[in-house]
């Protein structure tokens, strides 16, 4: 038997076939470090600010929004807050969490992994009793020969008291999966890995950074001496302690017995640290499509700019993620009798809302045209709705305004009485 025989039959020995698993997606792309020369996975990663920022903002935005359980009527739709799911997915998901931890929770593996992972537990009603968490780093996916798709967790902790410490199979029924970007359709690909050369310069840079800060914000150089030294490395260490940190910076250097000092590197403004260094905090920005403004980067942020900057955020980074959520809900968690009747929507109309007076001219020329009611314009504002006496629910035109076809009898009518 050769090698490449051996090898083969060692790591396939009791295995499916490749076509059939879905490996943990980052997987090959963490094979060496980066071209920067540092390793980059989802945990170093956010150790940058830009990517902590990126993650945090977009985790907190889908954990913020007001999530409902719908259902349909014959005109319209209504909010069913005595379905089960309404209390899981709008209050606590389970015993241990809030709703806003759990998606916050979700939200971030799917920005770091690509993949948010969640295990469904069912009561004997056939009805989802609750929610937990799972890590997508100990998640493989596995398509049967049947063509189902088992889920196998490590378990490793006590995060999930639901499993045990070992590996566990879930079947799609019991895991709420939401997919990022993916080749495959089953599983999305770790947005880290895919940049990862690009964090990599990120963490490089600040790498560089904190050793220039450290040694006083002095570039590194050599000291030159007329005669023998027999120590070098005492004078090493002695000049280290005497100027170097940045507690140093700025001292006066004494040099003895003819000594001269010689600077070898190149200052970082020279290099410009500080533009590379910017540019990679909007590189991030990029990979998340987040408008830079909203991580405190407002070099190109301006008064008129920033409030369309926000809306844009809304329609082309948080809407995608709204809709991913929205129909992994769905397809996992609703009863098949149940979807054409229930559905599950995140609310963004209060993100999507501009200033004060863009809201109250849009209202009034909504009101004006009558296809919106006085109700409808103070659900929107989150305001206490008017009785009938009122006239809360009267939809309203303007009286000037007459069909074209009616025009021709009034201008007769006008002829005769003239």
């Amino acid at each position: 038997m050769g090698l490449f025989d051996w090898l083969k039959g060692k790591f396939s020995r009791d295995k499916p076939p490749v076509e059939n698993s879905y490996r943990y997606s980052a997987f090959p792309f963490f094979f060496g470090a980066t071209t920067a020369g540092k390793t980059v996975n989802e945990m170093t990663a956010m150790q940058t600010t830009a990517v902590y920022a990126c993650v945090r903002i977009l985790a907190e935005s889908i954990a913020s929004l007001p999530l409902h359980v719908y259902q349909y009527k014959d005109r319209g739709k209504e909010r069913a807050p005595n379905h089960p799911l309404f209390y899981l997915l709008h209050d606590a998901p389970n015993a241990d969490m809030t709703s806003f931890v759990f998606r916050e929770t979700l939200m971030t593996h799917l920005l770091l992994w690509g993949n948010a992972y969640a295990q469904i537990v069912w009561d004997g009603a056939g009805r989802v009793s609750a929610l937990y968490p799972l890590q997508p780093n100990k998640m493989t996916i596995e398509r049967t020969d049947s063509k189902e798709l088992i889920y196998s967790y490590t378990a490793g902790d006590d995060s999930n008291p639901n499993l045990p410490t070992q590996t566990v199979k879930l079947s799609r029924r019991d895991v709420l999966h939401i997919a990022g970007l993916g080749f495959d359709g089953v599983q999305g690909y770790s947005p880290i890995a895919m940049a990862r050369n690009a964090i990599g310069l990120t963490l490089a840079c600040e790498e560089f950074g904190a050793a220039f800060f450290k040694n006083g914000a002095r570039p590194s150089g050599i000291l030159e001496h007329p005669g023998l030294i027999k120590n070098p490395e005492r004078l090493r260490e002695s000049w280290q302690a005497a100027y170097g940190g940045s507690g140093n910076a700025g001292k006066v250097a004494i040099l003895e017995e003819g000594m001269k000092y010689q600077q070898i590197s190149i200052p970082p403004e020279d290099a410009q640290f500080l533009e590379t260094r910017k540019f990679q905090t909007a590189e991030v920005a990029r990979i998340f499509r987040v408008p830079p403004h909203l991580i405190a980067d407002l070099d190109r942020a301006t008064f008129s700019n920033i409030e369309n900057q926000s809306l844009e955020f809304v329609r082309y980074t948080l809407n995608p993620w709204v809709v991913r959520w929205e129909q992994a809900l769905n397809k996992a968690l609703l009863l098949q009798s149940e979807k054409s009747r229930y559905f599950v929507r995140f609310n963004v109309d209060g993100l999507m809302r501009g200033d004060y007076a863009s809201r109250m001219q849009g209202y009034a020329t909504a009101r004006q045209n009558g296809w919106m009611s006085s109700n409808d314009i103070r659900e929107l504002e989150d305001m206490n709705p008017l009785s009938d006496e009122d006239g809360g629910n009267l939809y309203l035109v303007n009286g000037n305004m007459i069909r074209l076809n009616d025009s021709k009898n009034f201008a007769e009518a006008g002829g005769k009485n003239a």
